[in-house]
């Protein structure tokens, strides 16, 4: 994928001189100690991340970490202190007003956790402003503010005012209204954060299906650790306006880089981040159906199995032979003796659902890919391993 995003040595300093806070920066003065020399706060600090095209990028932290204003430093409307701001290959923090304008208004559509829509105007109104901001033709923007809302499942509310709408669907005009425009980059800022819990959810999966029919890229903030690793693709995780991990959301659960982000995810359920390809295992013995009985027999012996997979070209699961049937067939040809009803999993399903088919089965469960190569084999014990904390 295509870096869309790149954001390299970036800080924010508060204050009227931030540049005499680099100096005490590069002593190693903490955040609290620099506020107090100098009355200056560090929003960000030294903020490096790149966002791919088409990719769900996570911001998230506490209140104050500074992930609200590393997000509007994005199109800034908050001005960075130093560093660089690629978008497509452009420094947007050198960029003139003029070309700012054009890139916010073409390029980047933005969602906030109030709505912020116009009470004055109906849904559609509200969902055209940006076009009509940009100069589109009323028949134009009319069209492309309908899709926007169909995309949404609110074009039948086009003409009603945003007091007649329920908070959830609020938000699903403002995310219509940055749709409209058909930015290359959403930017949302504790979009769902003001959601009752119920439409919380309803507004992720929204957004996941949305996603997986257009593509954009997306800087989304929150700070909601089970919303981040829901919806993310990779995730930066900040403290007192650093980044101070950024990762799939398999790393960051199952590998954190220091105590406080260790803290972050004691109390996460494991079962619905995990997957199967998180915690399988290469197979101890394969065999292919050319070997015959003895040769699958000997294999069980010496690896101490009760069984063993088939592969056939290109490792392409056939099945699994056991002891029981080998013995018990010597004499007959490997083919015959092979299960093919052998409990799978493809390396994105959740652990979760691998728990009502690891409590049918004795056996492992074999990992494939769409062509039904096999990957690795997950056991019940390294399902429950995953659930106490294990990788």
């Amino acid at each position: 994928m295509e870096c869309k995003i790149k954001v390299s040595n970036l800080y924010k300093i508060f204050g009227p001189t931030p540049e005499k806070v680099f100096a005490l920066l590069e002593q190693g003065l903490s955040k609290n100690d620099i506020f107090a020399q100098t009355k200056h706060t560090i929003g960000v600090e030294d903020a490096n991340f790149e966002v791919k095209t088409g990719q769900i990028f996570v911001i998230m932290g506490l209140s104050g970490s500074g992930k609200s204003t590393l997000l509007r430093c994005i199109n800034r409307l908050i001005e960075p202190s130093r560093g660089t701001i690629l978008i497509d290959g452009e420094d947007i923090v050198s960029m003139s007003e003029a070309d700012l304008r054009e890139i916010r208004r073409k390029k980047i559509g933005m969602v906030f956790q109030n709505f912020a829509l116009f009470p004055h105007r109906t849904v559609i109104g509200n969902v055209e402003y940006g076009l009509e901001i940009r100069g589109t033709p009323p028949p134009e923007r009319r069209k492309r503010a309908l899709k926007a809302l169909e995309l949404v499942g609110l074009e039948r509310w086009a003409d009603s005012y945003p007091s007649n709408l329920s908070g959830g669907m609020q938000q699903r005009v403002g995310l219509a209204r940055a749709l409209a425009i058909d930015p290359d980059i959403l930017l949302m800022d504790e979009a769902f954060s003001a959601l009752d819990p119920l439409i919380r959810k309803e507004m992720q999966d929204e957004l996941l299906n949305l996603q997986n029919k257009m593509h954009k890229t997306i800087v989304f903030i929150t700070h909601d650790l089970d919303e981040a690793l829901k919806i993310g693709d990779k995730i930066a995780i900040m403290r007192d306006g650093k980044i101070v991990q950024i990762g799939t959301p398999e790393e960051i659960l199952t590998n954190p880089a220091n105590s406080y982000v260790a803290e972050f995810v004691q109390d996460v359920d494991r079962s619905k981040v995990l997957t199967a390809g998180s915690i399988m295992k290469k197979p101890e013995a394969l065999i292919t159906p050319k070997d015959g009985p003895h040769v699958a027999l000997r294999k069980m012996e010496e690896m101490g199995l009760s069984s063993v997979f088939v592969v056939g070209p290109d490792r392409r699961l056939q099945g699994l032979v056991t002891v029981d049937d080998v013995v018990n067939n010597l004499h007959k040809d490997l083919s015959d003796l092979i299960r093919t009803n052998v409990p799978r999993a493809y390396i994105d399903t959740p652990v979760k659902d691998l728990f009502q088919v690891a409590s049918e089965t004795k056996i492992p469960i074999a990992v494939v890919d769409r062509d039904g190569t096999l990957l690795g084999i997950v056991a019940r014990v390294s399902i429950l391993a995953a659930m106490a904390g294990g990788k």
